[in-house]
């Protein structure tokens, strides 16, 4: 099966439909998200497979990835996140942004970035064709890490994950 993603225009409005590889050859926009889940002070992050097509070995939130064709976000959430880490947490969407990265080795990613973020307590299985390593992080010491040593990280988490520090941050305060 032929994998599909979502073209989008500047306002996630779907105008249709193409190859993922070639998307991503292209540039084109595209629809996607990321997931983030946090216990307490501590946020999931992975380790991408190093045999990723871009970015493997770069560390990112727990979970990323496109939605297909006639999908819709909330599928495509619990589809990858029982397919890359075992388990399908519940999650709300708080956030997206439009990025454009461009690869040395002729791709880029040019996406409509939906941001979900959820409370997960509790093991992972970590699907080892997409991840090299998972691990729990304090969000102090992630923040430091972002400022400090940036090339670590996948370009979207960069830019997301200041504002989903922020916004759990906000909820601590709210309790």
């Amino acid at each position: 099966m032929e994998d599909r993603v979502i073209l989008v225009d500047i306002f996630d409005n779907q105008i249709g439909s193409g190859e993922k590889m070639r998307v991503h050859r292209e540039g084109r926009l595209h629809r996607a998200f990321s997931v983030f889940l946090y216990d307490g002070r501590k946020m999931l992050i992975q380790q991408r497979n190093p045999e990723k097509y871009h970015s493997g070995g770069l560390w990112a939130n727990a979970c990323c990835s496109h939605p297909r064709d006639r999908e819709t976000l909330e599928e495509a959430v619990d589809r990858r996140m029982s397919e890359e880490l075992g388990i399908q947490p519940e999650v709300r969407e708080i956030d997206s942004f439009v990025y454009r990265a461009v690869y040395g080795d002729g791709l880029s990613e040019y996406e409509y970035d939906h941001v979900f973020l959820g409370k997960y307590r509790g093991e992972v299985q970590a699907n080892p064709d997409e991840i090299s390593e998972v691990r729990w992080v304090e969000l102090d010491e992630l923040s430091r890490d972002l400022q400090m040593h940036p090339e670590k990280y996948c370009a979207w988490f960069l830019i997301a994950a200041p504002k989903v520090i922020k916004k759990i941050q906000e909820e601590w305060e709210d309790k």
